[in-house]
């Protein structure tokens, strides 16, 4: 399959690469990437994030069941204030041992099969859940729908990122949070139907169709060359390369760089290692990220959505207002998506966070200062129980707490939500990609879980407006962090990144 032809041409352009590319060499990477079929690289990231598209169903199936749960005549499956909390933090509990967990799969089953291991537990938890006959039955398929969550999170981004090219690298990274999104948008849909016509349950059977249909996509689709060269099954890597580049392209040549950069790094990491900034600095700065993402309250308001907006009494029904949110927040990613390969990511995370930063102040500030007469009739009553009460809004002025909502989840949406992760898997080196991703998964996920655990009990304690003003000054954080650490990774490919930290030498990245 490797074509002699190409060779001269690999030996003569990798120890430019191997230091700093110069003028030819830019242009060959220029022309080579418009050369390059995306036809195969698109069907194989889209087959990888329908387990993306699972995660955001799963993650938001709370916000229609709760209320449903709530009114259930069966004291077994019926939810109280003390209970409700946990349904919809436990999950969150179940993606961190997903993340833990990978941090062996990604680097012994490999990214791919890692996702498709991830179906097992997915389907098992749908099942608990659409049969459920006790409480243990619902936390438990909340667990299992966490932790195939948690594998997907650190897989699926890392796979993508391995498998595409600088030219369309942005775009793509951007899909596993577009169909999480839309993943929630279609749990939002659903659950209104559903709830007019049938059970809730039916939610849970319909949570099965996107993980089946992801095997079985996935099947025919490669490894990641680089996880490949890293296992020393170098004619499986040039095959994979050649599916996903096409036949007729110079992928011979990037077949060298990624064996050279494998090559350098062909041992695992060591405890003295990661002293090295080549390894530390990009941990650090991913794993902070991941913190950053989730204290910024996202979780916690995708969650409880729909109580939230009970609670403030918007002029529309609640279930209304979510999928109109889902609708602000699809659109965002996907505008991300368009424009991060152009902008780059760091204009993007800057003004993401300054989105949420103003919208997590006006939620808090309005909370705060409009009086309970309009800011909602139950004022008094807890989060949890406002599903059961009808929204009756008295004034246009409660369209602000909706308004504001939109625009955080469109500021989230369009940066600090899938370009944290996709410099997640650009920044980190090959050699720790595996178990380091697996590693900020599991710190964006605990502090997930002790956000939603505590979030019910802060607002019944100190009211809705606390989480927010605390939201907003994480998001001022967020700012400074993405000055001060975070490197821009725009038209760079995962070679020259790693060269980059590993020599600090800004002219990697220029």
């Amino acid at each position: 399959m490797e074509r002699s032809d190409r060779q001269p041409l690999v030996r003569n352009t990798s120890s430019s690469y191997r230091t700093f590319p110069g003028s030819t060499a830019r242009r060959l990477d220029r022309e080579y990437l418009r050369s390059l079929h995306n036809k195969r690289l698109y069907l194989a990231v889209f087959a990888a994030v329908l387990g993306n598209f699972s995660f955001g169903f799963a993650l938001v199936y709370p916000s229609p069941v709760i209320p449903a749960l709530e009114a259930q005549t069966n004291p077994a499956l019926r939810l109280d204030q003390h209970t409700a909390p946990w349904f919809g933090s436990v999950f969150t509990l179940g993606a961190a041992a997903g993340g833990l967990s990978t941090m062996l799969l990604n680097d012994c089953l490999g990214r791919k099969l890692s996702i498709m291991f991830s179906a097992l537990p997915s389907a098992l938890g749908y099942a608990l859940l659409a049969g459920a006959q006790g409480l243990w039955m619902l936390l438990l398929g909340r667990v299992l729908t966490g932790y195939a969550g948690g594998v997907t999170s650190a897989s699926i981004p890392v796979y993508i990122s391995e498998i595409s090219h600088p030219g369309v690298r942005g775009m793509l990274g951007a899909c596993p949070q577009i169909m999480a999104v839309l993943g929630s948008l279609v749990l939002y849909a659903l659950g209104k139907y559903l709830r007019l016509v049938l059970d809730w349950r039916w939610l849970a059977v319909a949570g099965e169709v996107p993980v089946l249909a992801m095997v079985l996509l996935l099947c025919f689709m490669p490894n990641s060359p680089r996880f490949l060269l890293s296992q020393g099954k170098e004619d499986e890597a040039l095959g994979s390369l050649c599916w996903l580049r096409g036949e007729d392209t110079d992928y011979a040549r990037e077949y060298e760089q990624i064996k050279d950069s494998v090559r350098k790094q062909s041992r695992r990491v060591s405890c003295a290692e990661l002293k090295d900034p080549f390894l530390y600095k990009p941990i650090l700065i991913a794993g902070a990220m991941r913190f950053l993402q989730q204290l910024s309250g996202v979780t916690c308001i995708l969650v409880y959505l729909q109580p939230i907006f009970k609670k403030t009494s918007v002029i529309l029904k609640p279930e209304y207002d979510a999928a109109l949110v889902g609708l602000v927040r699809l659109s965002s990613v996907a505008i991300a998506a368009v424009s991060m390969d152009k902008a780059g990511r760091k204009i993007l995370l800057f003004v993401s966070a300054g989105v949420m930063l103003v919208s997590n102040l006006t939620m808090g500030l309005y909370i705060h200062f409009v009086p309970a007469s309009h800011n909602g009739t139950v004022a008094n009553t807890t989060l949890v129980s406002l599903a059961k009460l009808p929204a009756e809004p008295t004034n246009y002025i409660t369209l602000i707490p909706l308004l504001a909502t939109m625009f955080f989840i469109m500021g989230y949406a369009m940066g600090w939500g899938p370009i944290t992760w996709l410099l997640m898997s650009e920044i980190l080196p090959l050699k720790a990609r595996g178990v380091a991703s697996g590693l900020c998964v599991v710190v964006s996920w605990l502090t997930a879980f002790t956000l939603t655990q505590f979030f019910l009990p802060a607002v019944n304690a100190f009211g809705l407006e606390v989480p927010f003003l605390f939201f907003a000054v994480i998001s001022a954080g967020n700012i400074l962090f993405t000055g001060c650490c975070v490197p821009e990774t725009k038209g760079r490919s995962l070679e020259q990144i790693e060269a980059f930290f590993r020599t600090g030498r800004r002219s990697f990245l220029r």
